[in-house]
C-alpha cells in the first residue's frame, strides 16, 4: 500500500492522532490530543544516534530498524488489536520521516486507513507559530486589572462559570505570574507546549463576543506571551478592581495557604528579591516567616514591592487603563465574585 499524506488542515478527520517521537520530544511539546507511542525511547535514540556518528550509517540503520520494528509490534499488541477495520489514525515525527512512515505503513498493511503528516512536528510548529501571531487581532477583548490580591484570576474563573468567553493565561501557562507564582508539585509546560496550549484555546473562542481575561506583564513565570496577544491586550479596554488592602491579604493568605505551610519554598522565593529589596527589608521580611507574622509579610509584601510595580507597568503598558472602568470590592468571598461578575457582564465596557 503506498503512503498517504495528511495535512494540518485535516486533523479532525482521524480517530486517533499518534505522536511516534520519543518521550522526551512529547514531554517538550505536541499536538492536541495525541497519543505517545514511540518507535525508539530516549535511551535508543541516542544508542542509535551515537552509532551513525560513531561508526556508520549502515549500522545504526541496523539497528534502528531492529527497535523500530520491535516498537511498532509492541504498540500494535498492546493497544491496536481491539480497533475496528474503519479505524483511522494519523501518524507523526519529526518531520515526516522514517519514524512516522514505518508505523503509517505498518498500520496500512494491517489494513487501518492510516495517514502520515506530511512534514511532521516541524510543519504543526509552524502552524501554530502563525496562528498566535495573528489570532489575537480578532477578537473584541476586555482586561481585568487590578491590584495583586484583587482576586481576578478568581474572577475570571467566576465569569466563565456565568458564561462569559475566558482567556485564562496564568491556568494555561501553570504559573500566577509573580515571583511566588509557581504553583506547587507543578511545572510549567515548555515554550513550545504552552504556545500550542495558547493556540488551542484561542481557537476555541468566538470573534462575536467578548474575550475577557487578565493584565498579564510579557512573561508568566519562564513563558513569553506572543507580541500581538500584548499588543491586543494592551489597547483592549479594561475594568478596574478597587479592592483594600485588607481584603486583597485577606486573599492572598488564603489562596497561598501552601506557601505558609512550606516555609523553606517562601524563604528561597522571597531571597529572589534580593536586587529589588534591601537587606534589611529581606531580613526582616525572613524573620516575619520564622515568627508565622505572615499578615505582616503579605501586607509588607503588597505595600513595598508589588502595588509600586503594578502602579508603573499598568500606567505604562496598557493604553486605557487611565480610563478603565473602575469597580469597588469590599471582600472577594466566592457570593462577592459571583455578584461582581454579574455586574460586569451586565454593563458592558464598550
Amino acid at each position: 500500500m503506498h503512503k498517504k499524506l495528511a495535512t494540518v488542515a485535516q486533523l479532525a478527520e482521524f480517530d486517533c492522532i499518534i505522536d511516534v517521537r520519543s518521550p522526551a520530544e512529547f514531554l517538550e511539546d505536541h499536538l492536541p490530543g495525541a497519543q505517545n507511542f514511540p518507535v525508539l525511547s530516549n535511551e535508543e535514540r541516542i544508542r542509535v544516534g551515537t552509532l551513525y556518528k560513531q561508526v556508520s550509517a549502515f549500522e545504526a540503520k541496523k539497528l534502528g530498524a531492529i527497535l523500530v520494528a520491535r516498537n511498532i509490534a509492541t504498540a500494535v499488541e498492546r493497544s491496536f488489536l481491539d480497533k475496528p477495520k474503519n479505524w483511522r489514525p494519523l501518524i507523526y515525527c519529526w518531520r515526516g520521516g522514517q519514524r512516522s512512515g514505518a508505523f503509517t505503513h505498518v498500520l496500512r498493511e494491517i489494513g487501518w486507513d492510516a495517514h502520515q503528516l506530511g512534514g511532521g512536528y516541524k510543519v504543526w510548529r509552524r502552524h501554530v507559530l502563525t496562528q498566535i501571531d495573528t489570532l489575537p487581532d480578532q477578537f473584541d477583548f476586555r482586561v481585568i486589572s487590578g491590584a495583586t490580591g484583587s482576586g481576578k484570576s478568581r474572577l475570571l474563573e467566576t465569569l466563565a462559570a456565568q458564561g462569559a468567553q475566558v482567556l485564562h493565561l496564568e491556568q494555561i501557562a501553570a504559573h500566577k505570574g509573580s515571583v511566588l507564582g509557581s504553583l506547587p508539585d507543578q511545572i510549567q509546560p515548555t515554550q513550545k507546549g504552552f504556545d500550542t496550549l495558547l493556540f488551542a484555546a484561542l481557537t476555541q473562542l468566538k470573534t462575536d463576543r467578548p474575550v475577557f481575561v487578565e493584565a498579564e506583564s510579557r512573561k508568566i513565570g519562564q513563558l513569553q506571551l506572543p507580541e500581538t496577544l500584548i499588543n491586543a491586550l494592551r489597547r483592549a479596554p479594561c475594568v478596574r478592581l478597587q479592592v483594600s488592602l485588607d481584603a486583597r491579604v485577606d486573599f492572598l493568605l488564603e489562596d497561598y495557604v501552601y506557601a505558609i505551610n512550606d516555609t523553606a519554598w517562601l524563604v528561597s522565593k522571597i531571597e529572589r528579591l534580593n536586587s529589588l529589596q534591601s537587606r534589611e527589608t529581606l531580613a526582616r521580611w525572613n524573620q516575619y516567616i520564622a515568627d508565622g507574622e505572615f499578615r505582616q509579610l503579605v501586607q509588607e509584601l503588597l505595600t513595598l514591592h508589588y502595588d509600586p510595580l503594578y502602579l508603573r507597568s499598568q500606567n505604562h503598558n496598557y493604553v486605557e487603563h487611565g480610563e478603565a472602568r473602575v469597580v469597588t470590592v469590599d471582600q472577594l468571598s466566592p457570593s462577592a465574585l459571583e455578584a461582581l461578575a454579574q455586574e460586569i457582564l451586565a454593563r458592558p465596557t464598550r
